[in-house]
């Protein structure tokens, strides 16, 4: 199979636009920086929503869904959100086209249909969502509201890249109203701790939790957590935030409640968010120069069986043993297909779901029937196997485990020797040239070392890590004294 990946060595970017086009995950659109999520692709998102979707609820949040269009009086209310993502809002202005008498076949915006008041196309639900719950918000009884919404969302980015970062995009986006300071910020770290058990249990992604410092919070946010995951380039990703909101969005749009002293208070509040960049971050974290690597657990296809044979009496006597263990495997909840196509010779079919990344591949061929076995290749250790055909399918849950949890510690092993502690400035930037990574250094606490750090490094604060300890120190930057290492890198 001519897969045609350029080497991750040798362009690591072109490498992730290859693979994401070549295994079929998705393409650009006739849109300009909008993708088309293909059914491979578009399957993994789904896994993905099956199982946050399920610890949502089992957190106790219930999902809604809300207008994509919001009043700009109504987006302007709460300031800092409206100027954080002024630049990346798309507005509708008219509610109608109409012919253009002047070109025949084409249309044109009809000029006696503009709006009253233009409508932002949501790059976020805060506003809408804080509009609503204002009604819905009376008393302390419908405390605390707990609501999910998976929608999707456009910011007008300039420079795109699929799965990354496009100007729309699929996600979730929690938000939730409370009684007390104390309860919203403990819900603000729940959703920050199930987006890291979802990132290191079913991406096999390990993950650094933290606090933005403020020049990196969410516009109308006051504290904005985070998880912070590394690729093989040396570059980190955000692969989720979670957001302590205060009071900003109840002031904004009035919302307040009874007490159960009778007394009018103001309600608190959160949102947090994940979005399709997972998958990107799936791809980055564990791919290699032939294919996906793709954690069993969120894996499309489980286990494929490929049968090797010469005429149509070969194919029969290996379809009714594929079929035993497919069933088997189905039966157990596994996801397998059975790939019987004449069309196509077993060592195209090997490399292309290589390239797709499925877990475990079985061969039967006329032998293996003699033999009374099957090989069985992995996908993450690319080693082969001979099991005993009969019992191939209870063997393969073990397996599977282990190959979920061999992408974690390879993953893990690999952020470990990616973290650097430095002392010093030109030690700093010397790792971030040479090495990447996530860089542990001190920092003053000023926003006007850490706007100079990234002007002359292109290096960010990704977060003040929550299992930081205390250490004295000097700032790598200013020599001002510091009290703890924050994580630097260069990011996506």
């Amino acid at each position: 199979m001519g897969k045609e990946i350029t080497s991750r060595s040798q362009d690591y970017s072109q490498w992730y636009i290859d693979l994401v086009k070549k295994a079929d995950l998705a393409e650009n659109s006739d849109v300009r920086g909008c993708m088309v999520i293909k059914p491979y692709g578009y399957s993994i998102w789904e896994k993905m929503q099956q199982a946050l979707d399920k610890m949502f609820k089992d957190s106790g949040h219930v999902n809604a869904y809300f207008p994509l269009f919001v009043p700009k009086s109504m987006f302007e209310a709460e300031e800092k959100n409206a100027e954080g993502f002024a630049k990346e809002c798309a507005i509708v202005t008219h509610y109608r086209l109409k012919t253009d008498p002047n070109k025949k076949g084409k249309l044109m915006v009809d000029p006696d249909a503009k709006l009253d008041e233009e409508l932002v196309v949501r790059p976020t639900s805060e506003a809408i969502i804080w509009s609503t719950y204002k009604r819905w918000i009376q008393s302390y009884r419908d405390l605390p509201l707990l609501i999910n919404q998976w929608a999707n969302v456009v910011r007008w980015e300039m420079r795109t890249r699929l799965f990354l970062r496009t100007a729309e995009f699929l996600w979730q986006e929690g938000h939730t109203a409370h009684a007390t300071q104390q309860e919203a910020i403990r819900e603000t770290e729940q959703m920050l701790n199930v987006y890291a058990e979802f990132a290191e249990s079913f991406m096999a992604m390990p993950v650094i939790k933290g606090k933005k410092s403020e020049g990196e919070r969410f516009p109308g946010a006051i504290d904005t957590y985070c998880i912070e995951a590394m690729m093989q380039d040396g570059k980190a990703l955000q692969a989720g935030t979670s957001h302590f909101l205060g009071q900003n969005f109840a002031n904004a749009f009035d919302v307040q409640f009874t007490n159960k002293e009778g007394k009018l208070e103001k309600v608190w509040g959160t949102s947090w968010g994940v979005s399709t960049r997972l998958i990107g971050a799936l791809i980055m974290a564990h791919s290699d120069d032939d294919g996906l690597v793709l954690p069993p657990k969120l894996a499309p296809i489980h286990v494929v069986i490929v049968p090797i044979f010469k005429n149509e009496e070969e194919m029969k006597k290996i379809s009714v043993q594929a079929e035993l263990i497919a069933g088997t495997l189905r039966k157990l909840g596994y996801s397998v297909k059975f790939d019987n196509r004449e069309t196509h010779k077993p060592g195209f079919k090997f490399a292309e779901y290589e390239l797709k990344g499925v877990p475990v591949r079985i061969a039967i061929g006329p032998r293996d029937l003699e033999n009374g076995t099957v090989e069985v290749a992995r996908r993450d250790t690319k080693t082969k196997q001979v099991m005993p055909i009969d019992t191939v399918a209870e063997a393969i849950p073990a397996l599977l485990e282990n190959i979920q949890e061999n992408i974690y510690q390879k993953a893990l092993a690999f952020r470990a020797f990616m973290m650097t502690p430095v002392d010093s400035y030109e030690e700093f930037k010397t790792v971030l040239d040479t090495k990447g990574g996530f860089v542990l250094a001190h920092w003053d606490g000023t926003a006007e070392t850490e706007a100079s750090i990234k002007e002359e490094t292109k290096a960010t604060i990704r977060c003040i890590p929550l299992d930081a300890k205390a250490e004295s120190g000097a700032c790598v930057y200013s020599g001002k004294p510091s009290t703890k290492r924050v994580l630097f890198a260069r990011a996506y």
